[in-house]
């Protein structure tokens, strides 16, 4: 990291390896192969990692991305504010507001059955499917709680109209505002640095 550093970078993207089933890495876990670090240490090199890069200039703007003021990557800031993008080629996911409903675009996975598809329809794509307002709220959430900055009620308010009170079960979030995990203000909700840190077990209690 310290190497990375000094290459004069204003954008650093630090992720954690995540073992995924049916992967190499996977079969090399379940043997004994890899030495993968237990949580503790995990929590310690991510927390570590977060304190190097806030000296260095480069605060966490999302959990696993770091840049100097202005350097953010305004490519995935789209999708972590829940904007609209169009997803191309094999696989490829996107979100389209078509009069104010939110439509998940889809392509065949298969690289063949999408090339067969675009020769002879012009596109690989399945039928646009509407993005429900429980779906919409879950993702806007998901993905705008990775932020530092959260999630404006303003944005709330214009993508499912309506504010936090409305949108989620008070007893859950306040809990989670206790405990220190979550912060709501005037202005946005936000996840704190622990609730970054464990955002999948605070997004499950917020939203399960």
């Amino acid at each position: 990291l310290a190497r990375a550093l000094q290459e004069g970078t204003e954008h650093l993207s630090v992720y954690q390896l995540t073992i995924e089933e049916g992967t190499k890495f996977a079969t090399l876990a379940a043997r004994g192969e890899l030495n993968i670090p237990d949580e503790e240490t995990q929590a310690a090199l991510y927390e570590t990692t977060q304190a190097m890069l806030e000296a260095a200039g480069l605060p966490a703007y999302e959990i696993s991305n770091h840049a100097r003021p202005g350097a953010e990557s305004r490519h995935n800031l789209t999708y972590w504010r829940y904007g609209d993008y169009v997803g191309i080629g094999p696989g490829a996911h996107g979100r389209l507001t078509v009069d104010g409903q939110k439509l998940a675009t889809r392509a065949h996975r298969a690289p063949e059955i999408w090339l067969d598809r675009v020769a002879a329809k012009g596109h690989g794509a399945h039928a646009d499917e509407p993005v429900t307002m429980a779906e919409r709220r879950d993702e806007l959430l998901m993905m705008g709680l990775r932020l530092t900055e959260g999630v404006s009620r303003v944005r709330l308010r214009n993508e499912l109209g309506g504010d936090v009170d409305a949108l989620l079960d008070a007893r859950k979030l306040f809990r989670l505002v206790d405990a220190g995990f979550l912060t709501l203000d005037d202005d946005s909700l936000r996840a704190t640095a622990a609730g970054r840190q464990r955002l999948n077990a605070v997004l499950a209690s917020l939203l399960g």
